[in-house]
């Protein structure tokens, strides 16, 4: 059977089970944390610990797998995850590599690359191709998946720049792709026209957060090119209701488009981009959590006629055929 790396290793793909196709354990900016954090609103422990105590919530809903696309930009950080993945054994964290902008490139790649001041090819390609085929920063674990993301500023000559590289990262190793998408602006058709003009294989790329919009004409639009919709951002009800997402995917599933469909939150144990306080948007975004899909959206599928069959589909056999080679 082909295998996925994951932060413990490779597994096979058809023991993938039930899959959460984008969700984060942590985003932060390093520096942040270095600066501003230690001894004031960071304790690595306790971070830790909580962390093990919400993926444990999974693993009791019976979700044995996700997909974490915190990238460069988001705070990626290998060794906290093998720290976490060492206690919650009986859950698969797939992580990936690529970078997190909505404008430029970082600084480290300004001056290098094609049309730079140093020219030559472009490093990043290199990078993103040594986290899946080597490991991440000397930790052995290995990358399993590309992100990038198209916001809206639009395909701004940065986020284009991104954008190739991970195109030419999958020609290269084969490697799926997520986008972080901004739906309002229909950014995922921007998303299928570049990696289609680029080579890439459509079907191993998810649009992430395509779940954000309503609009069911662009949402087949995109499924119809053998994309995968991300309807990835359940809990968060100040961009998209959680009745208005599932009225959505219930009926795209009574039109046939289940098996170019994944769920999942965008969640995460902590993130500070709302400040240090991780209750800050509890009020908000009370049901932006790991237990929300399984206690409340599952249920409400069902009750729209979406068959177990389905679901299945949706948490199962499209996360395993996305990541089987």
């Amino acid at each position: 059977m082909p295998s996925v790396q994951t932060a413990r290793g490779p597994v096979d793909t058809a023991a993938l089970g039930r899959t959460y196709m984008h969700e984060h354990v942590f985003v932060l900016s390093t520096e942040h944390v270095q600066n501003y954090g230690e001894g004031a609103w960071w304790d690595e422990d306790e971070r830790v610990a909580d962390a093990v105590a919400k993926l444990h919530q999974l693993v009791e809903r019976g979700i044995t797998t996700i997909a974490d696309p915190t990238v460069w930009g988001l705070g990626r950080y290998i060794p906290r995850i093998e720290r976490i993945a060492e206690q919650v054994p009986d859950l698969n964290i797939i992580v990936a590599t690529g970078i997190y902008t909505y404008n430029d490139v970082p600084f480290q790649f300004h001056h290098r690359g094609p049309g730079t001041l140093l020219g030559g090819p472009d490093p990043m390609i290199a990078d993103f191709t040594r986290d899946l085929t080597e490991g991440i920063a000397g930790t052995g674990v290995r990358a399993a998946f590309l992100k990038c993301a198209v916001d809206q500023p639009g395909l701004v000559p940065g986020v284009e720049r991104v954008l190739r590289a991970v195109a030419a990262t999958h020609r290269e190793t084969g490697a799926p792709i997520t986008v972080h998408t901004e739906s309002s602006i229909h950014a995922g058709r921007a998303v299928v026209e570049l990696l289609g003009k680029e080579g890439v294989d459509l079907g191993k790329v998810v649009i992430g957060h395509a779940g954000d919009s309503n609009d069911r004409d662009y949402l087949k639009e995109l499924a119809d090119t053998g994309a995968i919709l991300g309807m990835d951002r359940f809990g968060l009800d100040i961009i998209n209701s959680t009745a208005d997402r599932v009225s959505t995917i219930a009926a795209l599933c009574e039109e046939g488009y289940a098996d170019r469909m994944v769920l999942s939150h965008d969640a995460s144990c902590f993130m500070d981009w709302f400040g240090p306080d991780p209750e800050t948007l509890r009020g908000m975004a009370p049901n932006w959590n790991y237990r929300h899909i399984s206690e409340d959206v599952l249920p409400s599928l069902r009750a729209l006629g979406v068959t177990e069959a389905q679901l299945d589909q949706m948490l199962v056999e499209n996360p395993r055929r996305y990541f089987s080679g």
